[in-house]
């Protein structure tokens, strides 16, 4: 069955999300403040970089299930299902998220509703918002408690947002059991028929419970790679390799291989801000030391970007000042533009201050850098980066980064140093073409 539906927020997770329902059937409308966004995305053009959902979205809005507006009227009159997409930043200063734009959405939403509609909240919250929010709704909404609020978290991941949002592992909804309806949970179905139909499998929670999913899930990710940078630094000190003992454990079905590759740690919009989130949280519901874990995971995390500058600086003879260095990768991760908490240019903007001369290539970065960084120079090409370079990172895991030939940077380089930070490169491959290779936690004898 197609439903009316409106997305409110249209940033990565709201666009991706507007464009997916519109595929699922659906008629769909973005809602947002920002009329330039609006305006590309009216005219098909996705304003960051994920892989396939141009696509997606071109298609929709040619065909008319797939339309953007800045006016909430139009929304509330429009659609009886209203989705929650936008951002949930750490507030400055703090380690809690800032909800400014879900309570906005919620405030300026609600009032409009006259007929009986379901919202869905799918932003990053802390747990306890969304029992919160249910309640102002049925405050501020015309129709009282014929306006509900659930929430259905989203488990996205850069550069698979499009195949996560119309294949996911699990479709999560919390239910607000201090009212309980079996509206909500017939309209999801509804919403998402075609996933469920596929055979993904749909979780039915009270509220609490479906943001701790996200909060929770997240954790344990950023657990299992710091857990793993912790072991790099244990194999670095003992002669060990890394990834021949993260090969080996990640046989171990209670373990298992994803998330278990050590480097320079991880970023993005995420991970970083929603453990930092989680332990606020915690500590305000008077459960603090059960996260004080979370400090470490962090700490490590951290730690992995000095460590970084730490190892270019002793393979260019101990002082970065005057020293010329390349950087692949700007992007926190591949297939995306994301540049947010990103490792990578954190570690060249950190080294550019030790008195480096940085040149940073991204395949899709570049300018999301530049606006973050802009007393870095970004080359065009690797190229053109590594040109008479004293040492090469690579940064982010591209796939042409880790395709490269030896042999095409010899005559490039100033010294043949290339410094892995994610273990993507065959150590032997680059020694056997006169290279000096440094990975995280390898062994020489390893590849």
């Amino acid at each position: 069955m197609s439903r009316r539906i409106a997305v409110f927020g249209t940033g990565y997770l709201g666009a991706t999300h507007a464009a997916c329902m519109a595929e699922l059937g659906h008629e769909v409308l973005g809602v947002d403040v920002d009329a330039a966004k609006l305006e590309k995305l009216e005219a098909g053009e996705v304003p960051f970089y994920e892989p396939g959902l141009a696509e997606v979205l071109k298609r929709n809005v040619e065909n008319g299930r797939l339309r953007f507006t800045s006016s909430y009227e139009e929304a509330a009159d429009f659609a009886n299902v209203h989705f929650i997409g936008v951002g949930t930043p750490q507030k400055k200063g703090e380690f809690a998220a800032d909800l400014t734009y879900v309570e906005a959405v919620v405030e300026k939403l609600a009032p409009l509703l006259t007929e009986p509609a379901v919202i869905l909240g799918k932003s990053t919250v802390p747990v306890g918002t969304a029992q919160r929010l249910a309640k102002r709704v049925r405050e501020l909404a015309p129709v009282g408690d014929a306006a509900e609020l659930a929430w259905n978290p989203e488990f996205l991941r850069e550069g698979y947002a499009v195949q996560d949002t119309l294949h996911p592992d699990r479709l999560v909804l919390g239910i607000d059991s201090s009212n309980p309806s079996a509206t909500v949970e017939e309209v999801a179905r509804e919403v998402y028929a075609k996933i469920i139909e596929e055979g993904s499998p749909f979780l039915v929670t009270d509220l609490a419970t479906a943001e701790l999913v996200k909060t929770a899930a997240n954790a344990f990710l950023a657990t299992k790679i710091s857990f793993i940078n912790a072991i790099a630094e244990v194999c670095d000190a003992a002669g060990a390799d890394v990834v021949t003992l993260a090969n080996a454990i990640g046989h171990d079905v209670r373990i298992g291989r994803q998330f278990l590759n050590a480097g320079i740690g991880f970023g993005g919009g995420c991970l970083p801000k929603d453990i930092r989130a989680f332990m606020a949280r915690a500590g305000e519901l008077g459960a603090d030391e059960a996260l004080t874990f979370l400090r470490e995971v962090d700490a490590i995390n951290m730690r992995r970007r000095t460590h970084m500058v730490e190892i270019t600086k002793s393979a260019v003879g101990g002082t970065l000042l005057g020293s010329r260095i390349a950087v692949l990768g700007a992007a926190f991760k591949p297939n995306s533009d994301d540049v947010r908490d990103s490792p990578a240019l954190n570690i060249a903007g950190q080294i550019q201050l030790q008195g480096a001369s940085v040149s940073v290539y991204d395949p899709k970065a570049i300018e999301n850098s530049r606006s973050v960084f802009p007393t870095l120079y970004y080359a065009r090409s690797t190229e053109e980066a590594c040109r008479n370079a004293d040492a090469v990172l690579v940064l982010t895991e591209w796939a042409e980064f880790k395709e490269m030939d030896p042999s095409t940077l010899n005559e490039v380089v100033g010294q043949k140093t290339i410094i892995d930070g994610r273990n993507c490169l065959s150590p032997r491959r680059w020694r056997n073409a006169g290279w000096h290779y440094h990975g995280i936690g390898r062994n020489a004898l390893f590849d």
